[in-house]
């Protein structure tokens, strides 16, 4: 019997074979060495294929070794002619890419050169934010009857030293905060730093990672409108009604309760 013969001597399980016929409907087979030595004798023997009657035809290796592949017209009326490939193996799954790994959209969690480990794993229970003009008057005892109630407390005069980067210590506590103190005032609406603040705190507001409790301090509910709306609606402390020392055991109170 005549047939047309192709032999690999070394395929592994999972790969392809492409037949391609031109012409007439074919028998292929895919046979091992002894199977195919028994062919060849016009013995009984084991294979994978049959008769294809579509082009191309393609077969899987069950197992890695030598391999053969054969194709006759034993039965058949007409004329083929054949070629025979290998395809390339599959590349692997494609994965998407993370977004943990970009490093625009997320923090990695990896300390950052300009600040001591110290800092950076640091984390505080709330961020002040304030005009320098209301240190001595409010903010400066309210950091301190704050940390009098145990809280951990972000404010410049404990966090900032000679050298440190303005922007970054700010955007760092920002951050690690978990409620944002914003004491506003004429002074604090005019300066720019409170503002970047400022907006820092809203943002996280808005998407509920930190809660932001204003107080005023002389300061009156049409200039507050005036300079956010979104602000005079929240719920807030008038330092014209409360001492600082009420204010700061009110938001212990809330913190501790979170």
């Amino acid at each position: 019997m005549k047939f047309t013969h192709y032999k690999f001597d070394r395929l592994s399980s999972g790969d392809v074979i492409e037949v391609t016929l031109r012409g007439s409907a074919a028998n292929v087979r895919l046979m091992n060495n002894s199977n195919f030595q028994a062919y060849q004798r016009g013995q009984r023997h084991q294979y994978y294929g049959g008769l294809v009657k579509r082009s191309p035809y393609r077969l899987t290796v069950p197992s890695s070794g030598q391999w053969h592949v054969t194709i006759d017209m034993a039965g058949l009326r007409g004329e083929v002619r054949s070629s025979v490939r290998v395809l390339p193996s599959a590349l692997p799954t494609a994965r998407e890419t993370s977004l943990a790994s970009i490093p625009s959209l997320v923090h990695r969690g990896e300390p950052d050169p300009n600040f001591p480990d110290d800092d950076y794993h640091k984390e505080f229970d709330v961020f002040i934010s304030h005009a320098s003009e209301d240190k001595d008057e409010v903010v400066r005892p309210l950091a301190a009857a704050l940390k009098g109630h145990g809280l951990e407390v972000w404010y410049d005069e404990y966090e900032l030293k000679i050298g440190d980067s303005l922007r970054r210590k700010i955007d760092s506590g920002l951050a690690k905060s978990k409620f944002g103190i914003v004491v506003l005032s004429k002074p604090f609406l005019s300066k720019g730093w409170t503002n970047y603040e400022l907006d820092g705190l809203v943002t996280k507001s808005v998407t509920h990672e930190q809660v932001l409790l204003p107080i005023w301090h002389n300061i009156s509910k049409k200039e507050v409108i005036d300079y956010s709306p979104s602000l005079a609606d929240k719920l807030a402390r008038n330092t014209a009604m409360h001492t600082v020392e009420e204010i700061a055991a009110e938001i212990a109170e809330v913190i501790n309760a979170s």
